[in-house]
């Protein structure tokens, strides 16, 4: 069994040591990726090696609508053996030992280290570059040691979070929308209903754009990436030109301004406004109508302002932006090519 899409990056394509136990559907793996023994994928799971490596050890398990990714310029993912990730969570640029649970809903962020031995209870949020010394469950965000735990116990937390995965929701029936040439569409994403795309826009792997009650606006050189949920209930979605939403993100009905950022593993809440040039903290939460204004940095939950959005953060929004448009053109013409 193997997954649903298999892209090369820069020419390489994934090694697996072995045939996967098993692959979801809507499972896309991606680049100079390293996969080890007994691996399970589950429906779409994301690993993303496109700038740098991914290697994964014996036994990785990957639950449902997670991603595996890497910083493009800086960090590769380095993941032991043994590892169990549940559904709907980020490993994102960063070193995970061996014998290690990651619940559902957690974030870890980049150039964190999590060492052997550790369970990361579900919606936890591991910041950049934290450290995570074994033998401790962590909660919390950002996550924080809450008790000791055995290696037997750590085994059983990973067989009981496998147990409870059970099988994915089935997927709704995609509609094919009529886009542009310079709009890419993963074809592991799922769009229904009314949903226009600007110019250069760039929807990634195993996202859901749903419109079926409110349309989706989604601005020119827009990027929505990997395991993204979009659901308009009501009002709507727009999301203005140049903007960020990164992994795993969840969105109801909003307005999200110009040259933003809505950083990996963010809930935002019907009604919410956000302002144009607004960067919002990675695991980040917004309350039903709430207004963040542009110009500043905002994490929490609920999101308040952390600080203002400095040049260096301007200048690192834009290049993500920029790097995903060009992501976009190379996978458009890889997709193209596929049978």
């Amino acid at each position: 069994m193997t997954p649903d899409l298999i892209l090369p990056h820069d020419g390489v394509l994934p090694h697996f040591a072995s045939r996967p136990v098993w692959c979801g559907r809507g499972s896309t793996v991606i680049g100079a990726a390293t996969i080890g023994a007994q691996a399970w994928i589950g429906d779409g799971g994301v690993i993303r090696a496109d700038g740098q490596s991914v290697v994964l050890g014996d036994r990785f398990w990957l639950g449902h609508r997670s991603t595996v990714h890497i910083a493009t310029f800086t960090h590769g993912t380095t993941v032991g053996d043994r590892v169990t990730v549940g559904r709907n969570a980020v490993v994102h640029a960063c070193q995970v030992g061996s014998d290690v649970v990651i619940a559902d809903d957690v974030v870890i962020l980049d150039g964190a280290q999590v060492d052997d031995g550790v369970v990361i209870e579900a919606g936890a949020t591991v910041f950049p570059r934290a450290h995570l010394p074994g033998g401790f469950v962590y909660a919390g965000s950002p996550a924080k040691p809450q008790r000791p735990i055995t290696l037997a116990e750590v085994a059983e937390r990973a067989e009981r979070l496998r147990e409870a995965a059970g099988d994915g929701a089935p997927a709704a029936p995609a509609d094919e929308p009529e886009v542009e040439e310079s709009v890419f569409v993963a074809r592991t994403a799922r769009l229904r209903g009314r949903i226009a795309l600007g110019a250069g826009a760039t929807i990634l792997f195993s996202c859901e754009l749903q419109a079926e009650i409110g349309p989706i606006v989604v601005g020119a050189d827009t990027n929505i990436q990997d395991n993204s949920v979009l659901r308009s209930r009501g009002e709507g979605i727009v999301i203005g030109r140049d903007t960020t939403i990164g992994h795993n993100v969840r969105m109801g009905d909003c307005r999200i301004g110009a040259r933003s950022l809505i950083g990996i593993g963010c809930a935002i809440a019907p009604g919410t406004v956000i302002a144009d040039d607004a960067m919002l903290a990675a695991g980040a939460t917004t309350d039903p109508g709430q207004l963040l204004e542009g110009g500043h940095l905002w994490g929490g939950r609920p999101a308040r302002i952390l600080a203002p959005l400095d040049a260096d953060k301007r200048s690192m929004m834009s290049r993500i932006v920029e790097g995903y448009c060009e992501h976009g053109r190379e996978y458009r013409r890889l997709q193209a090519e596929l049978p």
